[in-house]
């Protein structure tokens, strides 16, 4: 066996499973990994961002692009403590990757050494991150580092995929002994479970007797690769289908049978087709409040009376939110596989039996669009919301990879955007941190350079991480911003102003008693990156069309009317404040619940 540094194996080891990145920033518990990278920077890159949250949100954009799992790096305490909401962000997302931390040396544990969480426990940063990892592995010496980076790799990228925390001492990157080269063998570990033959034949038999069925898809499919095997399935049975937003892109959502996105800020004939389909088929999803109206009956689902197979890799998805007439824990593309072979054994139904429910869907997405489209054909300034969303439709071509923050404007694209492409629209829907698409774009980019990645984020959610400009120049990726820049957290206002009679504090930016940001284009300039300010619909087009074409990084800094807000076509609540019901559409009870 060979005599390593626990440093230098653990190097290793990311190399021999193809890891072509590690994400990080130095402090004094890694420079032990840092030195032994020194030897190896041909094999594996070290990208250096200027905080740990760009480094996570980075490697969690990275998976979501490519689907492998590449690694991120930082020091005790505070850098550590750093990289926990990027995993909270990713956990929640189903994105993986191998977070390695450092500790304090073994010889200190317990002493209250410099930046050792040691009150309860020593050395006890895994008990912080504990529940925003799929495992937290703290080996103490340089013989159990075989053991534990292949776990977390494995661990990371099979079944529902998720991140891991390698928990380092400083001294075990240091320190040597004999150790062997442990494969994580994730390619050979069985992570694509099937449903029954049984399972599999009560589906069938719901969906061939059901008159409004609707099938619906979240970002399990997308994981799962499953578009192809979606979109034939679709196309065979002659079902509409929906779509979570992380999902959007499993099937072309230009496809006529697709009808859009639930919830809250979904489409009027998503959510139509929710309330009154009597046989739901959910692949991949996990039914949070905003893609369910808050769980209110009416508004986005009727679960039950609505008889609903619920698909899910993860066991414990199922029958969280809703009772599932039929519950399967199984991977979405080896479920849609066998459930293509019983359509084929069986015969497609006949679409006879279903026609007059598509046609019910088309005009209910009539309807939608001739309310929309007045909307599309305006230009002010500042500018349109929607005007923006048609634009970066328009200038982004149909590969190009779309991340997105948290904010208002995600409201706006997940309501208006086509996605033409798996794996091509990226947003943090499950814990939503702010940074997440101004930092992940730059690993978008690195996982696709030959893609064009356009970031769209808040102003807000910028100013969280402005600094990916400087990383973007340092290590000239190519990524694109458009900061959404309507001077304030307005997704947060509007709330205020629903629910709050109109009182707002603490949401709109001010100085002076007028509205006010920083110059976005100047702060880019002063990082080295493009910049172009935009304040009218009629400039935003040719703005973004050159900055695609720069081959450099570049921001625009877009003026949005703060006062145009997306149209809720179903409901939200947050108790124990009442209700906000719908402005476009209403609510619909089945006689079966409508006196309950």
């Amino acid at each position: 066996m060979p005599n390593m540094k626990g440093g230098e194996y653990i190097v290793d080891f990311l190399i021999r499973e193809d890891v072509p990145y590690v994400f990080g920033v130095c402090g004094h518990g890694n420079v032990g990994i840092l030195d032994a990278m020194y030897e190896r920077q041909s094999e594996i890159k070290l990208i250096s961002p200027r905080h740990e949250q760009t480094a996570g949100h980075m490697a969690d954009a990275y998976w979501r692009v490519k689907h492998e799992a590449v690694a991120t790096l930082s020091s005790c305490g505070p850098g550590s403590v750093n990289m926990m909401l990027p995993l909270a962000n990713a956990f929640l997302d189903s994105s993986a990757y191998i977070a390695i931390t450092a500790n304090v040396p073994t010889q200190h544990f317990g002493l209250g050494a410099f930046q050792e969480i040691y009150r309860n426990q020593p050395a006890d940063f895994p008990s912080s991150v504990k529940p925003y990892v799929k495992r937290c592995l703290q080996p103490t010496r340089v013989d159990m580092l075989p053991v534990a980076m292949r776990q977390a790799m494995a661990v990371a990228t099979t079944g529902r995929p998720g991140p891991v925390c390698v928990d380092v001492p400083y001294n075990v990157f240091q320190e040597e002994d004999d150790v062997d080269y442990q494969p994580s063998n994730r390619h050979a570990i069985g992570g694509r479970p099937g449903a029954s033959p049984d399972e599999i034949s009560r589906v069938a038999d719901l969906l061939y007797a059901a008159e409004k069925p609707l099938i619906y898809v979240g970002h399990g499919v997308a994981l799962s690769e499953a578009g192809e095997e979606l979109t034939e399935l679709v196309q065979t049975l002659q079902f509409p289908v929906g779509s979570m937003p992380n999902g959007m892109g499993a099937i072309d959502t230009r496809d006529p049978l697709y009808v859009g996105h639930n919830g809250r800020n979904g489409v009027y004939q998503a959510n139509q087709a929710g309330r009154h389909c009597d046989v739901l088929l959910a692949i991949g999803v996990h039914f949070d409040d905003r893609s369910s109206s808050s769980w209110l009956p009416g508004y986005s689902w009727n679960i039950p009376p609505t008889k609903l197979v619920h698909v899910d890799i993860d066991a414990g998805e199922l029958g969280r939110a809703y009772p599932p007439e039929v519950g399967i824990a199984a991977d979405a593309r080896t479920f849609l596989r066998q459930l293509l072979e019983e359509v084929n054994r069986r015969g497609a139904p006949d679409p006879a039996r279903t026609a007059a429910w598509r046609t019910e869907i088309e005009s209910w997405r009539n309807e939608w669009e001739s309310f929309l489209a007045p909307k599309f054909d305006q230009s002010s300034s500042p500018a349109t919301p929607e005007g923006i969303v048609r634009d970066v439709r328009k200038v982004l071509p149909d590969d190009g990879i779309l991340v997105l923050d948290v904010g208002a404007h995600h409201n706006w694209f997940v309501q208006l955007w086509e996605a033409r492409r798996p794996q091509a629209m990226l947003n943090a829907f499950g814990f939503g941190a702010m940074g997440f698409g101004t930092s992940g774009v730059l690993g978008a980019k690195l996982a696709a350079p030959e893609r064009t990645c356009v970031a769209v984020v808040g102003d807000g959610s910028f100013m969280m991480t402005p600094h990916v400009l400087a990383t973007a120049v340092e290590y000239n990726i190519p990524a694109v911003w458009v900061v959404w820049n309507n001077f304030g957290w307005t997704s947060i206002r509007d709330i205020q102003l629903g629910m709050f009679q109109g009182r707002e504090l603490g949401t709109l930016f001010y100085k002076d008693g007028e509205r006010y940001n920083p110059d976005f284009a100047m702060m880019a300039r002063a990082a080295g990156c493009e910049a172009i300010t935009v304040t009218h619909n009629k400039d935003f087009a040719a703005a973004l069309e050159h900055a695609v074409q720069l081959g450099k990084p570049c921001l625009i800094d877009a003026h949005v009317d703060s006062d145009i807000r997306p149209v809720p076509t179903g409901a939200s609540q947050y108790p124990p404040l009442p209700e906000k019901t719908p402005a476009y559409g209403e609510r619909f009870l089945p006689e079966s619940i409508a006196g309950e």
